[in-house]
This record gives C-alpha cells, structure tokens and sequence, in this order.
C-alpha cells in the first residue's frame, strides 16, 4: 500500500520538476531571442533612416586593411586578368599605357563575371583577348562577330554595351577614363565596373560594392536590413568607402572580394580561418548567443516569383536537292531560317529560329495556326514555289532566364525549294532582319543557348528517326540479293 502511494506523488514531483526545468529553459530562449532582435531591430532602424550605422572607427580600419591584405598577397586565386601583386604601387605617367591595357583588361572580366561564374568566365576570357587584345581592337568588331564570341555566357547586353563602349572611348580619341567620373560617362559602365577599372588599374581610392563585399560588411558591422533597398546600398558604399586602402586600393578590392568569394560564403562561412575575425560583429554576437548565426547577415531576400512565358517555336528547314529522301538526312547543303530579334527587350539583336509568343499552354492545332499566320505575315511564305515534305510536333523545352521561365513548343517544318524559286518574299524593310544559314554553318554561330537548344532538339529528332529507317533498308538490300 506504501509503494503504491507513493508511486503517483513520485511521479508528480518528477513531473513538475521537468516543467519548471522546461519553463527555465524557454524563458532563457526567451532572452536570447530577445537581445538578438533588439540588435537587429537597432540595426533596422538606423538603416531605415532613423540613425546612420556606426561607421568603422581608425583601429578597426587599420587592422583590416592590414589583415585583409596580408591574407590576398599570400592567398590570392590566379586568374589571367588579375596581376599578381604583393608590393605597394602606384599610377604615375611612364605606365599610362599598361594602365590602359590593364583597364581594359579589368573592364572585360569584371562584365563578364557579373551573374557568371569564375570557372565559365576564364575561356572566354582567353578567347576574347586573344580576337581583340586591346580597346582599338574591339573596336573595329561587328555586333554579330561579338555576340558570337558572347553565344553562352547570358545577359547578352552586357557584350553590346562593351562594344558599344569601345567605340565610344576610341571615337574621342582612344584615351581609357581614368577616374570613376568619367568612366560612369561611358555607356554601359555603372558604378561597380568604375570603381573596379577605377581602383585596380589607376589607384584611384575608390570602392567597389558586390554582392561578395555587402555579405562581408553586413557580417562585419552585423547589418539585418534589406541588402537591396536603395538605403541599405548606400551605407555599404559608405562603409566600403571607408576601408579602401589609399595606398592599394585595386588590390584591397579585390581582397575584399576574394574574402566573400572564398571564405566567408552565403552558407558555409570559415570564421576559424578568416582574416577579419576579429573584427566581425556578427561573430562576436554568435559567441555571445548561442542561438545566433553568421550567415543570419545579410539579411535573406525572398526572391520574385519567376514568370512563365510561352513561346511556339518553327524551326524552317529548306531543301535544294532533287533527292529530298538524301537531303532531310544531312544538314551540311540544307537552308535554315533564322530571325533577328528587335533591338530592344529580351535577347536584343539576337538570332532565333521563328518565334511567337502564347498566351498559355496552346494545344498544336492553335500553335501552328499562330505560326502559319506569322510565316505568311512578315514573310509572305509563297506555297507555290515549294512543297511542305513534312511537318513534325519535336516536343516541348524549358529554358531559365533570371526572371523568366520560358516554355518552348518546337515544331519543323520542311520545305523543298522548287528551282530558281523564292520562298519567301520578306518586305524590303524587313530583309536585314532574316536570312538564311547553311547547316554547317550554324555551330559557328553566336546563338544562345535557348535556340542552341532547341537546334539540338531537331538533331537528335533526326538521329533517332535515321536510326529507325535503318533496318528497314538493310532489309530491302537483302531481299534484292
């Protein structure tokens, strides 16, 4: 009777043992959480225009200047536009011309490395410097030979603007701006790219901002607030600003990017070996909280919902031979159309199989009477000095752009070319924005990536339905012998 008295009061102290035990330990969540959002808070409001964020006091900006530095001399990744430096330089006139050979050097890698990465970056890179050396060079270049040297690297207005650019310093007389003032004049240069060119090739003591430097500076000062608001971009220039070194300023940027780029990274920062440890607010409130994170900083940004376009896509395929059976398996004397897309928007000035845009997920019999439409419209496809040999359903693609994802619905369609005829029969205005390419022309050309793909799709259609017929023939061959 005692122990089984007992047993229930037992268990109720135990039971509210554990409760008070839990109680403490949420309250002390609690706290944690507290101090934690009290700093962010803070934080968030001196960035909202209540207050300014506390700028980096002399000892700290000694310190990293210094750390930071010793850290890029001896870690520093090697790259072919980047001069391997590890003394004190300075810009005087008896290297003025391998400044501007440097600054053109900069002013290609830093265009090409935005939403690139390294690794991709570094053979087109080669290739280009290797067709157009120096600024006169690429200035002489046709768009089209550009955007062929460009076809896989995106973003394609950026290869537009550095031609465009080169063109314009070479029309005042060829002389590279030297000064973040005078490069925000050229077109297709914005702040980054003027202070990186700026900085690196004429130590010129500006700052360069990226999204490597904010995470840094948002980790080092502890900054929660939105990295994208125009507000919060403006104090990390400013506190950029302050730590660029007078004396190395190219080289402190780029260090300071090459710590964003190596160690202290989005996810998986390296606080152990990290230059600026010492200095970085966030870790010391990690060390203090043990709830709170290094990579709470900058704060996370919910990306836009990407939109979904729709496109039908008709891949025309001309033949010229008498034997078509021949032809539709070889592409090397096969004519393809090709359309050139309007000189602004989306993949301006670039080459694309004929396209129309969709309202939504069109069945076939709506696709293609949009397409014929089309065909007949701005080409005025004449049927009677030709035949349709064929016309296939290929299949569907998706292709992702930063804020697009575009769905792709790709059909050929293959014509044979009666002799001495014209198939099509475009405006005179319109004649510069079509032409046709040869089969084995067409790995030559600067496409994007999206049309490469969708020409993949038609050779691997043909692949396939040459590897169906084969059989077939092998056994016709036998019944004759």
């Amino acid at each position: 009777m005692v122990s089984s008295s007992s047993s229930p009061s037992s268990s109720l102290t135990l039971s509210w043992s554990s409760m008070d035990q839990k109680k403490k330990q949420q309250a002390k969540r609690k706290k944690t959480r507290e101090v934690v959002n009290q700093t962010r808070s803070t934080t968030i409001a001196l960035c909202g225009g209540v207050g300014d964020i506390e700028d980096f006091c002399k000892e700290d900006t000694l310190e990293i200047r210094s750390s930071l530095l010793c850290w890029y001399d001896q870690n520093q990744r090697v790259f072919p536009w980047r001069k391997q430096t590890t003394e004190i330089e300075s810009y005087n006139d008896d290297k003025e011309d391998e400044s501007c050979d440097r600054a053109y050097a900069v002013w290609v890698s830093e265009v090409m490395l935005q939403q690139t990465r390294v690794a991709t970056v570094i053979d087109y890179y080669n290739r280009w410097m290797e067709k157009w050396p120096t600024i006169n060079h690429l200035a002489q270049a046709s768009q089209e030979e550009v955007n062929q040297m460009w076809a896989g690297l995106g973003y394609y207005r950026r290869a537009r603007f550095l031609l465009e650019g080169a063109k314009m310093i070479v029309e005042k007389g060829g002389e590279f701006p030297q000064t973040v003032s005078t490069l925000r004049k050229i077109k297709g240069i914005g702040d980054y790219t003027a202070g990186a060119i700026a900085s690196i090739a004429f130590y010129e003591a500006v700052p360069v901002v990226d999204g490597n430097v904010i995470r840094v500076i948002a980790r080092l000062k502890a900054i929660s607030a939105n990295p994208k608001e125009s507000t919060t971009i403006k104090i990390f220039w400013k506190l950029a600003g302050q730590l660029v070194d007078a004396c190395r300023p190219g080289d402190f940027n780029q260090a300071l990017m090459e710590l964003g780029a190596t160690i202290c990274s989005p996810t998986s920062p390296g606080c152990s070996i990290c230059p600026v440890a010492g200095q970085c607010r966030a870790l010391q409130l990690c060390q203090s909280h043990k709830l709170e994170s290094v990579t709470d900083y900058p704060a996370k940004v919910v990306k836009l919902k990407q939109r979904l376009d729709f496109w039908a896509v008709c891949v025309v395929e001309i033949l010229e031979h008498n034997n078509v059976d021949i032809q539709k398996e070889s592409n090397e004397k096969n004519k393809f159309l090709f359309v050139k897309r309007p000189d602004e928007g989306l993949l301006a000035g670039l080459w694309e199989f004929p396209s129309v845009s969709l309202k939504g997920e069109a069945n076939l019999a709506t696709r293609r009477q949009m397409m014929d439409k089309y065909l007949k419209n701005f080409f005025k496809l004449n049927t009677d000095e030709c035949t349709i040999v064929s016309r296939e359903d290929i299949g569907e693609c998706v292709h992702i752009f930063t804020h697009i994802r575009l769905k792709m619905f790709v059909e050929l369609i293959v014509l044979h070319q009666k002799g001495g005829g014209r198939v099509f029969h475009a405006k005179k205005e319109d004649i510069s924005a079509w032409k046709y390419v040869d089969g084995d022309s067409i790995d030559s050309m600067g496409l994007t990536s999206g049309v490469r793909k969708v020409y993949n799709m038609i050779q691997q259609c043909k692949r396939e339905q040459s590897l169906e017929n084969q059989p077939r023939r092998t056994r016709k061959r036998s019944r004759r012998s």
